[in-house]
C-alpha cells in the first residue's frame, strides 16, 4: 500500500498553511504528498460535474483553488511528488476517508468558515473528534522558518537548528502512539525532545504539604523515566529533556509550547453516546497554542 500525507485545501490563508506544512513534512518523511479539496454544494455525493449554471461556477472555483496549491507547491518543492484531488463530499467525511489510509492528515485550524472549505474552526474539531489516525493542526501565517531558532540577530532564518519538539505525557494511560509520533518528529528534524508531564497531589489527600508533594513529584519522575526508556534506546541519536510541572494539563502545556516547532499531544478515542467528542486538553491546546499541534488517537 502506497504511504503519503494528505493535506486539505480550500484557498484561505489556513489552508495554505497547512499544505505548505504538509509538503515539508512529506519531504522529510519521504513521502508523496496528496491535496484534497471538498466540493459540496448542492450535489449528492458522488456525483461528479454540476450542469447547471449556478453550481458549475462554486465547481470551477474549487477546482481553481486545489490547482493554484498544486502549482504553489510543484514550484516551491519540485523534488516532491505531489497528486491533488477534487472530492465531492462533506468536508468532515472527505478528511476522515481519506485519513484512513495515510500517515497523516494535516489541515488548518481556527479560520473563517467557506463554501465548501475545510479549514472553519468546528471542521477542524469534528474532524479531530472522530480521526482514528495522526491529524496536525496549523494556523495561518506558519513558515518553514517558525520551525527553526532565530539567528544570533533574532531574525527568522532556515540555518539555524530546528526548533524543540514539545509532547505531552499522560501517564493515567498508554502513551506509546504518542512517545512513538514525537520521538519520530524529533528525529527526523534533528531537533531536542521536551517531555512534558503535569502533575498534582490528588484531592482525595486533602490540603498537600511539602513533603506530600515532593513524593508525589518523586513518583511521576521515576514513572516517566520508565516510560521513556524504551524510545531512548529506540532513537539514541534524539536528546530528550523531562519537563514536570504541578498544575491542571491544559494550563501547563498551553505554557510549555511556547518556543516550540510542534506539540504533540495524546487525543483519546471517545466514542460517547452523545457522539464523539475531544477531551478538555485537546481542546484548550486547538485554541490557545499557537505553534502546529499534533494529535496522536490512542485507546
Amino acid at each position: 500500500m502506497i504511504r503519503y500525507v494528505v493535506t486539505g485545501v480550500d484557498g484561505t490563508p489556513e489552508g495554505q498553511a497547512a499544505a505548505e506544512w504538509g509538503a515539508r513534512e512529506a519531504l522529510r518523511r519521504g513521502l508523496p504528498l496528496r491535496l484534497v479539496h471538498a466540493w459540496e454544494v448542492g450535489l449528492p455525493e458522488g456525483a461528479a460535474e454540476a450542469e447547471l449554471p449556478e453550481l458549475r461556477a462554486p465547481q470551477l472555483h474549487a477546482r481553481h483553488v486545489l490547482h493554484t496549491a498544486l502549482d504553489r507547491l510543484g514550484e516551491r518543492y519540485p523534488q516532491l511528488t505531489i497528486t491533488a484531488e477534487q472530492v465531492c463530499r462533506l468536508p468532515v467525511p472527505a478528511l476522515l476517508g481519506e485519513a484512513g489510509n495515510a500517515d497523516l492528515l494535516v489541515i488548518g485550524s481556527q479560520g473563517p468558515s467557506g463554501l465548501g472549505g475545510f479549514i472553519s474552526g468546528s471542521v477542524a474539531m469534528a474532524t479531530v473528534a472522530r480521526i482514528e489516525r495522526p491529524i496536525v493542526l496549523v494556523r495561518a501565517g506558519e513558515t518553514a522558518e517558525d520551525e527553526h531558532l532565530p539567528d544570533g540577530d533574532g531574525k527568522p532564518s532556515l540555518r539555524t537548528p530546528f526548533r524543540d519538539i514539545a509532547v505531552a505525557v499522560d501517564l493515567d494511560g498508554p502513551c506509546e502512539e504518542v512517545l512513538d509520533f514525537a520521538f519520530h518528529a524529533a528525529d527526523l528534524r534533528r531537533a531536542p525532545l521536551r517531555v512534558v508531564h503535569a502533575w498534582r497531589v490528588p484531592l482525595s489527600h486533602g490540603l498537600p504539604d511539602a513533603e506530600e508533594r515532593a513524593r508525589v513529584r518523586t513518583a511521576a519522575e521515576r514513572e516517566l523515566a520508565g516510560r521513556l526508556g524504551p524510545w531512548r534506546e529506540k532513537y539514541p541519536a534524539v536528546f530528550v529533556r523531562e519537563d514536570l510541572h504541578e498544575g491542571r494539563p491544559a494550563h501547563v502545556l498551553v505554557r510549555a509550547a511556547g518556543g516550540a516547532g510542534l506539540l504533540v499531544v495524546g487525543s483519546r478515542r471517545r466514542h460517547p453516546a452523545v457522539g464523539p467528542h475531544t477531551g478538555q486538553v485537546a481542546h484548550a491546546l486547538i485554541h490557545h497554542v499557537r505553534c502546529p499541534v499534533a494529535l496522536v488517537p490512542h485507546a
